[in-house]
């Protein structure tokens, strides 16, 4: 498998693994000790602590985010595009999605998390439309 290819199956991971252990931990913990029962988690209304609501935009933003780069990286491997200025976009893109999401997830979010969060961010549009202009120049 190429690097992309790599990096989008570790963004993929990355999704569940971030929904498992904030999500799913927030609500079985509450359900299993019957604080809460399973039926009260509505997806079309806001509750829980503050970090809890966090860690749901988070991979809110995630999964927003993993058709983009899955559509880019199949771009890459159908039109054999490589190379090592491909490989290092694709891992940026990768660390910079984790480091967006702990960002949101274990900070409150003061303007200067708020500014490093978007950082993080930023990096991966600029990843995109970086790698977007390499399978176009190809």
């Amino acid at each position: 498998m190429t690097v992309p290819i790599w990096m989008l199956l570790g963004f993929a991971a990355w999704t569940v693994l971030l929904l498992m252990a904030t999500v799913g931990v927030y609500r079985w913990s509450r359900i299993v000790t019957r604080r809460v029962e399973i039926r009260n988690f509505r997806a079309d209304q806001v509750e829980g602590d503050d970090w809890y609501q966090r860690a749901m935009r988070a991979h809110a933003n995630c999964v927003e985010n993993l058709p983009v780069f899955g559509a880019i990286v199949f771009a890459l491997y159908v039109g054999n595009v490589t190379g090592g200025l491909v490989n290092v976009l694709a891992i940026a893109i990768l660390i910079a999605r984790m480091l967006q999401s702990l960002v949101h997830v274990c900070f409150v979010q003061t303007n200067t998390m708020a500014s490093i969060r978007f950082a993080f961010f930023a990096v991966q549009i600029i990843g995109f439309l970086w790698l977007i202009g390499i399978i176009l120049t190809k």
